[in-house]
């Protein structure tokens, strides 16, 4: 067998050694190089509700406008149940590469964090905010045949047995915990009435079987203007800009009240910077878009603007109050 030099074996050595080191250097660059060109193929937004919810609605307009900035369509996929459960832990659980987002709520990166005992998912540790899209606070509705005028008048017909009833689109939603924090600052008896979605909550509520709810502005306005509904109070500390003749249930010597709605976008939490970078820079374009803004206004959405440290910080205020709400309500899911 030949013997190599001294000599030989180290230029032999150190040409391996190049060689390894080229080939990790590749191998490393070939993500890189993918998260250049991203993103060159459909994304998918993940809809953690049902079709015509309002996450659904608030999620397409925005899907819409991103795929334009993108120059990639983004494609909305439905994925309900569980409180919204369901669907985000399918986009927690999804490649990081920024191809699955989800649209998440206050209920999913929330309400949902001590709602559920054993929730798959956790909101802060399994997610990159991308942007917040918009925050709404929800409109305490009655029928409008119902003898309640006021939250006076609320207040007396919860005094007297039975009591009121108050529906909700689900446990754990936040207009079924709006309704607990009414209750503990009106008193008196006000029984909750889940239902499965909150179009069949709001018709009961016109039909005078359940005496009031909360509910979004885009799905109670309309029917106000139809005069299938009175609106009483709204749960946000200032007034509505969707129904601004409504005054606050603070404003009417209840109490301190403030509960908004709000809908966020997120990946998954590995996703790279770069990637990041880039839909972060998409949502920011299509809430600054005129017409988007317009869009999400008519869903009685405002839009404030929060730097990516910023939406960290409020996933974790937020997961804070309404903690203290569903321990107060008592409202648990296994």
């Amino acid at each position: 067998m030949k013997t190599l030099s001294a000599e030989t074996a180290t230029r032999t050595f150190w040409h391996t050694l190049t060689a390894l080191a080229c080939g990790a250097a590749m191998l490393v660059a070939l993500p890189a190089a993918a998260q250049g060109d991203y993103p060159n193929r459909p994304i998918k937004m993940i809809v953690p509700f049902g079709a015509g919810t309002s996450t659904d609605t608030v999620a397409r307009i925005v899907a819409d406008a991103m795929g334009k900035s993108l120059k990639q369509p983004i494609v909305v996929e439905n994925k309900a149940g569980g409180g919204g459960s369901i669907g985000t832990d399918f986009a927690a659980r999804a490649p990081a590469d920024g191809y699955t987002l989800v649209m998440g709520t206050v209920g999913t990166h929330a309400i949902n964090k001590t709602m559920y005992r054993k929730l798959p998912y956790d909101p802060i540790r399994d997610f990159a905010p991308l942007g917040l899209i918009g925050q709404t606070p929800t409109l305490l509705v009655v029928g409008a045949d119902s003898p309640l005028k006021s939250l006076k008048d609320l207040k007396a017909a919860a005094a007297k047995p039975p009591g009121v009833s108050f529906a909700s689109a689900g446990n754990g939603t936040s207009g079924h915990l709006a309704g607990e924090l009414l209750k503990a600052r009106l008193g008196g008896e006000m029984v909750h009435v889940p239902y499965k979605e909150g179009g069949l909550a709001m018709s009961d509520v016109m039909a005078g079987q359940v005496q009031f709810m909360f509910y979004h502005p885009a799905a109670v306005v309309p029917q106000i203007k139809a005069g299938k509904l009175r609106a009483l109070g709204v749960s946000s500390a200032k007034r509505s800009a969707a129904a601004p003749e409504v005054p606050t249930v603070s404003e009417q010597g209840f109490g301190d009240f403030d509960l908004v709605a709000w809908f966020m976008l997120y990946a998954p939490a590995a996703t790279p910077a770069p990637v990041l970078a880039k839909l972060r820079d998409a949502v920011n374009q299509a809430v600054a878009n005129p017409e988007v803004k317009a869009k999400l206004a008519a869903q009685g959405l405002e839009v404030p603007a929060l730097k990516p440290n910023e939406m960290a910080t409020f996933g974790r205020v937020e997961i804070a109050k309404w903690s203290e709400l569903v321990k107060r309500s008592g409202a648990q899911v296994d």
